[in-house]
Protein backbone atom coordinates (compact mmCIF):
# COMPACT_ATOMS: atom_id res chain seq x y z
CA UNK A 1 0.00 0.00 0.00
CA UNK A 2 2.89 2.37 0.71
CA UNK A 3 4.09 2.09 -2.91
CA UNK A 4 0.63 3.05 -4.13
CA UNK A 5 0.51 6.07 -1.81
CA UNK A 6 4.00 7.22 -2.75
CA UNK A 7 3.51 6.92 -6.50
CA UNK A 8 0.24 8.83 -6.17
CA UNK A 9 2.07 11.69 -4.48
CA UNK A 10 4.88 11.49 -7.03
CA UNK A 11 2.49 11.82 -9.98
CA UNK A 12 0.84 14.85 -8.40
CA UNK A 13 4.22 16.43 -7.61
CA UNK A 14 5.41 15.93 -11.18
CA UNK A 15 2.18 17.34 -12.64
CA UNK A 16 2.30 20.38 -10.40
CA UNK A 17 5.90 20.87 -11.46
CA UNK A 18 4.66 21.40 -15.01
CA UNK A 19 2.39 24.20 -13.75
CA UNK A 20 -0.52 22.44 -15.49
CA UNK A 21 -3.95 22.28 -13.96
CA UNK A 22 -5.46 18.84 -13.61
CA UNK A 23 -7.86 19.51 -16.49
CA UNK A 24 -5.19 20.89 -18.82
CA UNK A 25 -2.78 18.05 -18.07
CA UNK A 26 -5.50 15.48 -18.73
CA UNK A 27 -6.73 17.15 -21.91
CA UNK A 28 -3.18 17.35 -23.29
CA UNK A 29 -2.42 13.71 -22.47
CA UNK A 30 -5.63 11.79 -23.11
CA UNK A 31 -6.56 11.17 -19.48
CA UNK A 32 -9.85 11.61 -17.66
CA UNK A 33 -9.59 14.31 -14.96
CA UNK A 34 -11.62 12.29 -12.45
CA UNK A 35 -9.37 9.28 -12.97
CA UNK A 36 -6.15 11.27 -12.55
CA UNK A 37 -7.58 12.93 -9.45
CA UNK A 38 -8.28 9.51 -7.94
CA UNK A 39 -4.74 8.39 -8.81
CA UNK A 40 -3.18 11.49 -7.27
CA UNK A 41 -5.24 11.13 -4.10
CA UNK A 42 -4.45 7.43 -3.72
CA UNK A 43 -8.05 6.36 -4.18
CA UNK A 44 -7.42 4.19 -7.21
CA UNK A 45 -4.63 2.01 -8.51
CA UNK A 46 -3.00 3.08 -11.75
CA UNK A 47 -3.71 1.06 -14.86
CA UNK A 48 -0.81 0.17 -17.12
CA UNK A 49 -2.45 2.05 -19.99
CA UNK A 50 -2.63 5.26 -17.96
CA UNK A 51 0.85 4.78 -16.50
CA UNK A 52 2.12 4.81 -20.09
CA UNK A 53 0.18 8.04 -20.81
CA UNK A 54 1.47 9.68 -17.64
CA UNK A 55 5.07 8.69 -18.36
CA UNK A 56 4.78 9.95 -21.93
CA UNK A 57 3.38 13.24 -20.62
CA UNK A 58 6.75 13.72 -18.93
CA UNK A 59 8.58 12.62 -22.09
CA UNK A 60 9.67 9.35 -20.48
CA UNK A 61 9.10 5.68 -20.98
CA UNK A 62 7.23 3.94 -18.16
CA UNK A 63 10.54 2.34 -17.11
CA UNK A 64 12.24 5.73 -16.92
CA UNK A 65 9.32 7.23 -15.01
CA UNK A 66 9.31 4.40 -12.46
CA UNK A 67 13.11 4.50 -12.14
CA UNK A 68 12.95 8.23 -11.35
CA UNK A 69 10.17 7.55 -8.85
CA UNK A 70 12.25 4.88 -7.12
CA UNK A 71 15.29 7.19 -7.02
CA UNK A 72 13.21 9.91 -5.41
CA UNK A 73 11.88 7.44 -2.85
CA UNK A 74 15.44 6.34 -2.05
CA UNK A 75 16.57 9.95 -1.63
CA UNK A 76 13.65 10.79 0.62
CA UNK A 77 13.82 7.54 2.57
CA UNK A 78 10.28 6.61 1.56
CA UNK A 79 9.32 2.97 1.28
CA UNK A 80 8.67 1.71 -2.24
CA UNK A 81 7.16 -1.65 -1.39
Amino acid sequence: MQYHKNISSYIKKRRLGTKSSLNTFCFDNGLEPATLSRYENGKRGISLENLVKIAHAFKQTPSEFLADFEKECALSGAAIR
